[in-house]
């Protein structure tokens, strides 16, 4: 459990506009040309497209309130376009969240009409961009590390160590001109470990926060943010980093009108008072991951492993899978009594195991048995369509075993009918579970993901040779 939140406010980035150019990305097939569709175009529809960035720094809505970052800021220039000196349309917001790296090729598609990533992006991304007028500093980067451990002052203490970097991170150019340096004093080079898809940057600083991560690098008014509710972080300012570009908006470049009032709107913004603690409020139950790679986990772990390996390759399942869930269920314990007459390390109920064909879960083999087929029928009767990433197949598994699966695929088709990608938990689908049913499920899930990615990532040294 973490601690109170540290009460130090946080001036956010001031975000410069980029202008989406008009030329097809690289990697990204040729699509015609989107009919131009600047603001006057916008007046006309009534509503403003946005994609912005899905993790929950820059978007999410707790309550019915949008909170993130981006979310608020998004809702004051629609405020700006609405009350703009004229007879005009009232503009309508509308958001879809999208996996940062996706935000810009939906842009060029013209699915938007502008995008909010709330990060830096990397230079890959917005090559076919050009400024505007206005002028940004370059947005720093901090290394950010569990508190007890001694500060990194100099460049040379991150010489052979290992930096997590959320994906889509803009931080790897600037890990690559430090590594250049080390390289030029004969020094060992940092190792770039990228995170799961599955985690935000929010999560990636959780994870550091329980100690699975050693230290990561992220946007500085970021890292100031969550600090506040993971006050187990410190941020090392010493070693100067900086991403190759400002934290920015992006439109396309033939909506000239819509451009001139993002950069009007961004030069007179200033964020809330409060908006950092909005945030954090929300969140903090969600923000409460611990190590389970400590010593006497690492045992419990160990008496158990035999009878995991065995039920989860009977079912096809991966053991480490199993074992999370056995951490959040039960914290490893083969005895353990929930409510429902739920038992044993997985918490499965008597009803669940006679519906698999286990008559009892009193013994440990039978318990896991029946909590290791009840996971295997939930994701072949409805979680196995092909294509689908296996940590969101497993992801949508975890849901349906703390909420039902009926209830799992109803959120399913809602995100669908939102613009929502129906086959992605993380970001995506959980959004309408936090809105049907509250945080619960999503903690569940969240936490259930991360003791996987910190097992899978120590597995060589739980299976033995």
């Amino acid at each position: 459990m973490k601690g109170p939140a540290v009460s130090r406010a946080s001036r956010l980035a001031t975000l410069a506009l980029f202008v989406f150019a008009g030329a097809a990305a690289l990697a990204e097939p040729r699509h015609a040309s989107p009919a131009p569709r600047d603001l006057a175009q916008i007046r006309k529809a009534k509503v403003l497209r946005v994609v912005v960035n899905q993790s929950r720094n820059s978007s999410t809505t707790v309550a019915g309130a949008a909170l993130g970052v981006e979310d608020q800021r998004l809702q004051a220039f629609e405020h700006y376009l609405n009350t703009q000196p004229g007879r005009h349309p009232q503009v309508r917001l509308e958001a879809v969240p999208r996996p940062k790296g996706q935000l810009l090729a939906a842009l060029q598609r013209g699915e938007a009409d502008l995008a909010a990533p709330g990060e830096a992006l990397p230079p890959a991304a917005s090559q076919h961009t050009v400024t505007a007028a206005t002028t940004v500093a370059d947005t720093a980067l901090v290394l950010v590390q569990p508190r007890k451990r001694r500060a990194i002052t100099s460049l040379d203490q991150l010489a052979g160590k290992r930096l997590v970097l959320v994906a889509g991170s803009a931080a790897e150019e600037a890990v690559n001109r430090a590594n250049a340096q080390l390289a030029a004093r004969h020094r060992r080079l940092i190792i770039v470990e990228w995170a799961d898809p599955t985690l935000g940057v929010e999560d990636v600083l959780d994870m550091v926060s329980a100690g699975v991560y050693g230290v990561t690098l992220v946007e500085q008014p970021i890292a100031e943010r969550w600090v506040k509710l993971m006050p187990d972080l410190r941020i090392d300012r010493r070693v100067p980093f900086h991403a190759p570009a400002p934290m920015s908006w992006y439109v396309r470049e033939d909506a000239p009108q819509l451009s001139d009032s993002v950069r009007e709107f961004l030069g007179q913004y200033r964020a809330p008072a409060n908006q950092d603690k909005a945030l954090l409020d929300a969140c903090r139950a969600l923000y409460q991951t611990q190590n389970p790679l400590q010593h006497d986990d690492r045992a419990r772990l160990e008496a158990l492993r035999p009878v995991l390996q065995r039920n989860a390759r009977q079912q096809g399942l991966d053991w480490l899978d199993l074992a999370a869930l056995a951490y959040k269920e039960s914290d490893l314990e083969p005895d353990a009594r929930g409510g429902s007459g739920a038992s044993g390390p997985l918490q499965i109920t008597p009803a669940a195991a006679r519906r698999v064909g286990v008559k009892s879960v009193s013994e440990l083999d039978d318990n896991v048995k029946a909590a290791a087929r009840y996971l295997a029928l939930i994701r072949r009767n409805f979680f196995n369509a092909k294509g689908m990433d296996e940590r969101e197949r497993m992801a949508f598994v975890l849901a349906a075993y703390n909420l039902g699966p009926e209830r799992v695929q109803r959120f399913r088709a809602q995100a669908k009918q939102r613009g929502l990608d129906p086959n992605r938990w993380f970001f995506q689908v959980e959004r309408i579970a936090m809105e049907n049913v509250g945080l619960a499920p999503v903690r569940y899930v969240n936490n259930v993901n991360k003791y996987y990615l910190a097992f899978d990532r120590a597995r060589e040294t739980l299976e033995p040779r």
